[in-house]
């Protein structure tokens, strides 16, 4: 590899935590004591670059954590940093330091600020993309998704085992921001008769239909998954609604909430994490800036930060149509 574009960098995580943070700082970390580059751990997102709260890593630094979920650098929403002066004192610590170069592990309002940081003061920056919500534009998979995706469907496994004893009716909430992805895979995974997705245009009446339909093919139980984005109305909302139209059914709500985000990282999360934080550092290496390195059709690719921001990745809308086949 010829010569390195950065000698000093820094890592830090950002915004909410997923699990699989921590597998992404070790490989930025091990990646670059490999190729003999300083780096430094920056605590609490940008609060810790303003502050000044670095922290000298190498390889023992980050040892036994692959397997942890959170993020052993914490994390934090930045409010200082959204000013010209809180990023003007964060570019005066990494310059005492001698950092030329950072890697910002989070999601997009992590992207918004490392890509502003590079344009007002020209410190190379690259992107990981740690987010359950799976909803950044550049990358097949986010890290974090699959392992909350897990959870997700492990819980309403257990929420059905009650559904199914008592004849019940469960709606239950999921995590994703505004984006459905988790719904739509946990929903198809676990048998529900809806999936209410904030990317859909959804109607209280089609819903009440899909559960007329149920009662027609003698289905005694039955589950909705609902995307806490969903745009239609909130879960306890529909569940009043449903319950005016089903007087006799007996309704329960279930929000799963943060458990989705805590845990273990799955097999997958950690692979992912552990390629996406080598190309983080391969990337400064390079030369690349104000780009997220992404996994597509399993390559690494990198991606204008601005762009991962803008766009979305979209929902498989094949799986809406097999989601609703199935569900009969």
């Amino acid at each position: 590899m010829k010569e390195s574009a950065v000698k000093k960098i820094a890592v830090l995580t950002s915004g909410g935590d997923s699990p699989g943070m921590n597998a992404a700082l070790r490989a930025v970390v091990r990646t670059a004591n490999y190729y003999h580059i300083e780096c430094y751990g920056v605590r609490e997102g940008y609060n810790g670059l303003i502050h000044n709260d670095f922290l000298k890593m190498g390889p023992r630094s980050v040892k036994n954590i692959i397997n942890q979920g959170g993020t052993i650098l914490k994390s934090a929403r930045s409010q200082e940093f959204r000013t010209q002066e809180g990023r003007q004192k964060a570019f005066e610590n990494c310059q005492k330091l001698g950092i030329d170069g950072l890697v910002c592990i989070g999601g997009d309002g992590t992207f918004t600020g490392a890509k502003i940081f590079n344009e007002e003061f020209g410190i190379r920056v690259i992107g990981v993309p740690g987010t359950i919500d799976n909803d950044i534009f550049g990358t097949d998979n986010t890290i974090g998704y699959d392992t909350a995706l897990n959870t997700a469907m492990d819980a309403i496994d257990k929420i059905r085992d009650t559904a199914t004893s008592h004849n019940r009716v469960f709606f239950v909430e999921v995590m994703g921001r505004d984006a459905g992805f988790i719904a739509l895979n946990s929903g198809l995974a676990t048998g529900a008769l809806d999936i209410l997705i904030p990317e859909r245009k959804d109607s209280i009446e089609d819903l009440f239909t899909k559960f007329r339909n149920a009662e027609k093919t003698g289905k005694a139980s039955s589950i909705v998954v609902v995307a806490e984005g969903e745009k239609l109305a909130n879960i306890y909302e529909l569940a009043e609604k449903t319950k005016a139209e089903f007087p006799d059914y007996d309704i329960r709500v279930a929000i799963l909430g943060h458990i989705q985000r805590g845990g273990s990282p799955s097999c997958a999360d950690r692979v992912l994490a552990s390629r996406l934080g080598y190309g983080a550092v391969v990337g400064l290496m390079d030369g690349q800036t104000n780009v997220m390195a992404g996994m597509r059709s399993n390559d690494l690719t990198y991606t204008p930060i601005e762009e991962a921001i803008k766009k979305h990745n979209e929902i498989n809308k094949d799986l809406l149509l097999i989601s609703e086949i199935l569900a009969i």
